[in-house]
């Protein structure tokens, strides 16, 4: 009996384990496919109250978020340093390096529901920048990666 339950123990493990790892394909707004990484915020409250909402991590394409911007009604941040905006950024995006967050986050983006695009260099400091934001509250965070693979218009200094 004792071996049976360890048996089913470890099964129930592996299997949550296995789950849990496993990163879940998803068809693009585009039609390409890509990986979605889930981050989930909020707190286990008493049996009979609620929870905070579940936010997920949402990476999405470079096409995907120009036309998110050509629609309108978004904030397009970008997290890099003010020397690395300065040789070279997306029209409108407001800079807030993520290292400045806790100081200036509030006060630079104080609507918690507003669509904010995130994008750094590479796609390192976006991922980063995304989950303090879902941290921090905000609920409609997605993560296009790096100015390097924006095939798009970029302002530049004369």
């Amino acid at each position: 009996m004792k071996k049976r339950f360890l048996a089913i123990i470890a099964m129930m493990a592996a299997t949550i384990t296995i789950s849990s790892c496993a990163a879940s394909p998803a068809t693009t707004t585009t039609g390409e496919t890509s990986v979605m990484d889930t981050t989930v915020s909020g707190t286990t409250a008493p049996a009979g109250e609620s929870t905070a909402s579940a936010v997920e991590y949402i990476k999405i394409t470079a096409t995907e978020a120009k036309a998110l911007m050509d629609e309108g009604n978004v904030i397009v941040l970008d997290v890099r340093s003010q020397e690395e905006y300065d040789d070279g950024h997306i029209a409108g995006a407001i800079r807030l390096a993520y290292g400045e967050f806790p100081d200036k986050l509030e006060s630079v983006l104080p609507d918690k529901d507003a669509v904010i695009l995130v994008y750094c260099r590479s796609g390192n400091r976006s991922k980063t920048a995304s989950d303090l934001l879902i941290e921090a509250g905000y609920t409609n965070v997605m993560d296009f990666g790096g100015i390097i693979d924006w095939p798009f218009e970029v302002v530049r200094p004369d």
